[in-house]
């Protein structure tokens, strides 16, 4: 699946987990609120929402590694403790929940392997897919794009409501098409404006802060 084009540079994700499922001190550590992500997401959701957290650990993702489905599943050198910790370490959920289901797999070309990595919350506005690089030699694991899409799907006429605000004549003759949230940033959200309210219309991305409500930034596509 092709990730779509993102706003650069402030959609660039610079997450790079090592072995070990510690984060770095360079990347914030998240934790859900203290209501929980779960009670917010299916009673009266907001844009800021629960703050991300990463809810796996490495024993949850070697073992769904090895359960996957997926077509050619995941490449049996993939599946090692410190691998799957490293894959752990980039997995973040919008309200820091495990999905009821994830999904993951893969292949290897020489050195090089990629993982796909899903889920999808219950009563969410779609799937999370992240798309990682894997480094087998250094079992280091690097987020290569993204395309998060499980934030509660009430949040949709909140987030189109704040676009007529911040930038009515952007999306002026456009349809709302689809939001993305940001795992690094609590309450930012990417949404796509098309002509034909389709991903592949021509049309405009705005990158924006709910809580505060403004425009970050804005993208012809």
């Amino acid at each position: 699946m092709a990730p779509r084009h993102l706003i650069a540079p402030l959609m660039t994700l610079a997450l790079v987990a090592c072995a070990s499922p510690t984060p770095s001190a360079s990347v914030p550590t998240f934790t859900p609120t203290a209501t929980g992500g779960a009670s917010q997401a299916t009673t009266v959701p907001t844009p800021t929402g629960p703050l991300p957290a990463r809810p796996y650990d490495g024993a949850a993702v070697l073992q769904a590694m090895r359960d996957s489905r997926r077509p050619g599943g995941v490449p049996a050198e993939l599946q090692t403790a410190e691998i799957a910790a490293a894959v752990a370490n980039t997995l973040w959920t919008w309200d820091g929940e495990p999905w009821p289901e994830l999904v993951i797999g893969g292949s290897c070309a020489a050195a090089a392997c990629s993982l796909e990595v899903a889920g999808t919350p219950p009563d969410a506005a779609g799937a999370d897919l992240y798309i990682l690089g894997v480094d087998r030699a250094s079992a280091t694991v690097t987020v290569e794009s993204t395309d998060l899409h499980g934030y509660p799907r009430q949040l949709d006429g909140q987030l189109k409501a704040i676009a007529t605000e911040v930038a009515p004549d952007a999306i002026r003759g456009l349809r709302f098409a689809s939001a993305q949230w940001m795992p690094m940033a609590a309450g930012q959200y990417l949404l796509a404006y098309r002509s034909g309210g389709e991903e592949g219309s021509p049309g405009v991305d705005l990158l924006i802060d709910a809580p505060s409500r403004t425009l970050l930034d804005q993208h012809p596509v």
